[in-house]
């Protein structure tokens, strides 16, 4: 096995450049004012559904007094809304309001944009962009497996 084809060789160069990219996607101008925690908050209701505040602190490693406060604001702007949990009718359960869809998704498309943009013009040959797409399920994997 040649040197770049090494598996700590690789992981090396993946990670710094996920990295770079990573930093770089991140720079965009926050889509509605939403600040990290909040995306954070959004995209985990979005994803894994309803929950309680506490379970999110947990799944994202903060204090439940820094979560409440996130999950404060982004109600105070109609982004999440608190239900009755179903199971249990003492506890309650934040879900995602469709205009906190609307506003992950503009940053989202926001962000497309910018990788789009990079990737039109003629810094990257039709080949180039064609392993790029190639890598794009790889990486994807690469990720599930960590």
């Amino acid at each position: 096995m040649s040197d770049s084809l090494d598996p700590d060789g690789v992981a090396a160069a993946l990670l710094a450049s996920i990295s770079v990219l990573v930093r770089r996607v991140r720079q965009v101008p926050p889509g509605g004012g939403l600040t990290m925690p909040e995306r954070t908050a959004l995209s985990l209701l979005e994803r894994e559904g309803p929950t309680t505040s506490s379970a999110l602190a947990r799944q994202v490693q903060i204090t439940a007094q820094a979560m409440g406060a996130t999950l404060g604001t982004l109600r105070g702007r109609g982004l999440v809304e608190r239900r009755p949990d179903p199971d249990d009718g003492r506890r309650v359960v934040l879900t995602v309001t469709d205009a906190g869809r609307q506003a992950l998704k503009d940053k989202r498309n926001a962000r497309a944009e910018l990788v789009t943009r990079a990737l039109t013009g003629d810094t990257f040959s039709a080949a180039e962009l064609e392993q790029l797409a190639a890598a794009a399920p790889l990486l994807e994997r690469l990720a599930q497996n960590i």
